[in-house]
């Protein structure tokens, strides 16, 4: 197991620590949530920078960075919905597309042809992370940082709020978008019973 490993699967223990923590009342709770998601963002460039530095770009790196980007960004976003921060159906469109291109994958991993991360998916991860970095922030803004400097950021924070919501729409966007760009790159394998 190597860094650039280490640091991807330490994703997935973070998304439960920052779910955790944006349902927990206690003053600075929010701010620790937000700054944790912040780190795992940052992790997941990281992982692939050290990965590419050190040449120790394996197999099980590439399918394990994909397969915990996802997870973590989507269990994120299910504790948004719980919030009632986003709406169900925005999360479960992503989540099928998520499903629908893993099913894909596999299907073409079996025939021998590997489906390499495309600059859609990159754009709609980038903006789905900045969309969720909007909404964490909102709490620790408005509870925490409000709270040490006794001053009301409510208005600073629908407006953060706000652009966060939209830039979350932006990343369904892509999400959709970046999910039909692979199926019809990709056809040809996923629908071609002779092979």
């Amino acid at each position: 197991m190597n860094l650039p490993n280490i640091i991807t699967l330490s994703r997935i223990p973070l998304m439960f620590l920052v779910v955790w923590l944006m349902y927990q009342q206690w003053t600075g709770a929010a701010t620790l949530a937000f700054w944790l998601f912040i780190i795992a963002a940052v992790g997941d460039w990281l992982d692939g920078y050290i990965a590419r530095k050190q040449k120790l770009i394996s197999t099980f790196g590439k399918f394990m960075d994909a397969l915990t980007d996802k997870i973590f960004v989507v269990g994120i976003m299910i504790a948004l919905v719980g919030q009632g921060i986003v709406p169900i159906y925005l999360v479960l469109i992503v989540l099928c597309r998520e499903f629908l291109i893993s099913g894909m994958r596999m299907m073409a991993a079996a025939k021998g042809v590997v489906v390499a991360a495309e600059r859609g998916g990159k754009t709609k991860t980038l903006t789905q992370l900045i969309a969720v970095g909007f909404l964490l922030f909102v709490p620790m803004l408005q509870i925490d940082i409000a709270g040490w400097l006794a001053f009301d950021f409510s208005p600073y924070g629908r407006v953060i709020q706000y652009g966060g919501f939209w830039l979350f729409i932006l990343g369904v966007y892509f999400t959709v978008k970046s999910g039909w760009d692979y199926l019809v790159k990709y056809r040809g394998v996923v629908f071609d019973e002779q092979t």
